[in-house]
């Protein structure tokens, strides 16, 4: 075989570089399995054996700790790049397995060396994948390397699963959990380890949102342990602000029940770049559980109570509004159901300054084509209305309730204060400890005693702090709990519709009350009264009808009959003769003030009125340029003849505009001597009115 790989290197191949792969598969074989990159390493020496320089050998190492089994490996990849480029004479391995163990990603480079004749070199021979038979053969090493693998991944993974199956399979514990001696697991030794993670349950318990979780924390100068797993402080807990991410870890971990489980996520297939995608499974499709395992922080229950909590808060689909109570003053958000469409309704806010206005909004089915809101509630009187039958409800029980939340006040700041002295005693600890290390170091190792010296008073800081801080927020508790303070819980003790009612109050608490009392509230709105139809917890439900509120332009509505007094008066006076009728008559406007002709014009307009101009056109009347153009004279002559008495002119509004009867095809001229001959004069003829602009 040595003899014939003489043979297929070529003068043109020795032109070309060698590139050496070397790869191990996990960084725990990197640092454990030193023969096998070794020998990895040696094949260079037969690419020197071959004719290669040893300038022109270079060696990819950089996927040193990564999988032959994905496809996102940098090294890989700028290895069938140099190949597609025609750089490479020749590619060395140690075998197979160390290029891919993905036939997709091992065929694709056979097919690449073979177009830019790139030899490839393993421990026992050297092949040119132009060569049908090296092909083969190369491709059947493939494929038996990737069958290799997932003989011993299914090996390894029956066998851990069947550990699993039993309990006994180890594996990496949350923070508030430690192995004993005897591989059991127990709650961790540190006590403010795990005071810090009773007391995440407990606030979540209290404020309902991760979110708020992590303010709490913050308000009250609280850090949260983590343990770091990998790097050079592996093993050690360090303390840091508590995260969003790491509480909803937390919440979301069986492990905290005392529950020992396995299998919660699986890989159901890989991405482009060949990268495992892992999901999530269902409870009922998980591989182990076994409650009750081991000691544990909650109970079953609530960790199912806090993983529904957490899925009403996220935003999504119809639950978009279903989030944890926020500090707007809306009563019913979240809990808002369109009546029209079933829908869960949005809070919008209107106006501005000083004074918003609730609104409940709802697009529905409209909401995906941007149309227009199923139905818009104004939520103000909403929320009163519903307030007052919870008060109505829980006024019975405003003593107790008002006692527990005064106990859960005064616990609450109890085990705050608990945990921040627990802060403070980690840190004398660590300054005692920094000090005797000083007193122990020789004085005359002065290098060494300067950076002990360094460490205590670092420490002895840190410790200063720690208790200005601890001071500092148990004098804020002090002050949220004065005696005043409980004089005023007490007093409200025996009012709970003082205490709802209370402008201090949080919107925030009101909602949180309103949550743990009802499931939700429907609206509906009518045209003149809206549907409130509220369901409470325990399963009973009552329907309140709200009155639609009155706007004040509503209440200055002119009544029905001075309308239609407007509409008969209109056929034969205008607006300042119909306004002078009405006020002769007694009537008065919606605002009760008397009429004149702007007002009359106002309402024709408003209820659609056809003013006496437009009347007097569709009975057929000309205007002045009309008749004057049908009688070929001037219009200074039509005005002539109506002052004459010649035409008769009705007035057609408060401008002085006139029309004129239609005279059809008679002429106006041939009427002069007649009413010369009949001895009229202007003052006798009723029709005749100073001279005013015409139309």
């Amino acid at each position: 075989m040595r003899e014939k790989a003489f043979e297929k290197v070529r003068a043109d191949h020795l032109g070309r570089k060698a590139y050496l792969y070397v790869r191990q598969s996990t960084m725990r074989q990197v640092n454990e399995h030193q023969e096998s990159t070794r020998r990895q390493y040696a094949l260079s020496q037969r690419a020197v054996a071959l004719g290669w320089p040893s300038e022109s050998i270079e060696v990819i190492d950089e996927d040193q700790g990564h999988s032959g089994a994905i496809g996102a490996r940098q090294g890989f990849e700028r290895l069938v790049s140099e190949v597609g480029m025609g750089r490479a004479g020749i590619v060395l391995s140690l075998e197979a397995a160390r290029l891919a163990r993905n036939n997709t990603q091992w065929h694709r480079l056979l097919e690449i060396c073979a177009v830019t004749d790139t030899l490839i070199l393993d421990e026992e021979a050297v092949y040119d994948p132009g060569y049908f038979n090296d092909r083969l053969l190369l491709g059947l090493k493939g494929t038996v390397s990737e069958a290799e693998w997932h003989m011993i991944r299914s090996r390894l993974q029956g066998g851990m699963l069947n550990k699993a199956s039993r309990g006994e399979l180890k594996v990496r514990l949350p923070i508030g959990f430690v192995y004993d001696e005897k591989d059991r697991v127990v709650l961790d030794p540190d006590i403010q380890i795990q005071e810090s993670v009773k007391h995440l349950f407990s606030t979540f318990r209290r404020v309902g949102s991760a979110f708020r979780t992590v303010q709490s924390f913050k308000n009250e100068g609280l850090k949260f342990p983590i343990r770091m797993h990998q790097g050079p402080r592996k093993g050690e807990v360090i303390w840091t602000d508590l995260k969003i991410g790491r509480v909803s870890y937390i919440l979301r971990n069986p492990r905290y029940t005392g529950a020992y489980v396995y299998g919660r996520r699986t890989q159901k297939r890989r991405d482009a770049q060949g990268n495992p995608v892992v999901m999530r499974l269902p409870e009922q499709n998980w591989h182990t559980l076994i409650k009750d395992f081991h000691v544990g922080y909650i109970s079953w229950d609530e960790y199912e109570e806090n993983l529904k909590r957490l899925e009403a808060n996220r935003r999504s689909g119809d639950d978009y509004n279903r989030t944890a109570p926020r500090e707007g003053s809306a009563l019913l958000q979240g809990i808002v159901l369109c009546g029209v469409c079933g829908k869960r309704m949005r809070v919008r806010y209107r106006g501005g300054g000083n004074k918003l206005y609730i609104q409940y909004q709802c697009k529905g089915l409209y909401e995906n084509v941007a149309g227009k809101n199923c139905q818009v509630v104004a939520g103000d009187r909403i929320d009163k209305v519903v307030g007052d039958l919870l008060v109505k409800t829980i006024n019975p029980d405003a003593l107790d309730v008002a006692l527990t939340v005064h106990k859960e006040l005064q616990d609450r700041l109890d085990q705050a204060d608990k945990l921040r002295y627990r802060q403070v005693e980690r840190a004398r600890q660590e300054a005692e400890l920094a000090q005797r290390r000083y007193m122990r170091v020789d004085p005359d190792n002065r290098l060494v005693a300067d950076s002990l010296e360094a460490d205590w008073n670092i420490k002895l800081r840190q410790l200063r702090q720690a208790e200005t801080n601890y001071e500092k927020e148990r004098h804020k508790d002090h002050e949220v709990l004065s005696d005043q303070m409980q004089e005023k819980i007490r007093s409200l003790t025996e009012d709970f519709t003082r205490l709802w009612n209370d402008p201090q109050m949080p919107h925030r608490e009101k909602k949180r009350v309103t949550r743990l009392l009802l499931e939700d509230v429907t609206l509906r709105k009518h045209v003149d009264h809206i549907k409130i139809h509220v369901r409470f917890k325990a399963g009973t439900s009552q329907t309140l009808t709200l009155d639609k509120k009155q706007f004040p332009w509503e209440n200055w509505t002119t009544d029905s009959k001075v309308v239609e007094r407007i509409d008969c008066l209109l056929d034969d006076n205008t607006n300042s003769q119909v306004a002078s009728i009405l006020n002769s008559e007694g009537y008065l406007s919606g605002q009760g003030k008397s009429f004149d002709g702007q007002r009359v014009r106002r309402i024709c307009q408003s209820y659609g009125l056809k003013s006496r101009y437009k009347r007097l056109r569709e009975s057929g009347m000309l205007t002045r340029e009309e008749l004057a153009t049908m009688q070929s004279v001037h219009q200074g002559t039509i005005s002539k003849w109506r002052e004459q008495g010649r035409i008769k002119g009705h007035l057609a509004n408060d401008q002085g505009q006139y029309l004129f009867e239609n005279p059809g095809e008679a002429s106006l001229r041939l009427k002069k001597k007649e009413f010369k001959n009949g001895h009229t004069t202007v003052a006798s003829n009723p029709n005749v009115t100073p001279r005013t602009k015409e139309v």
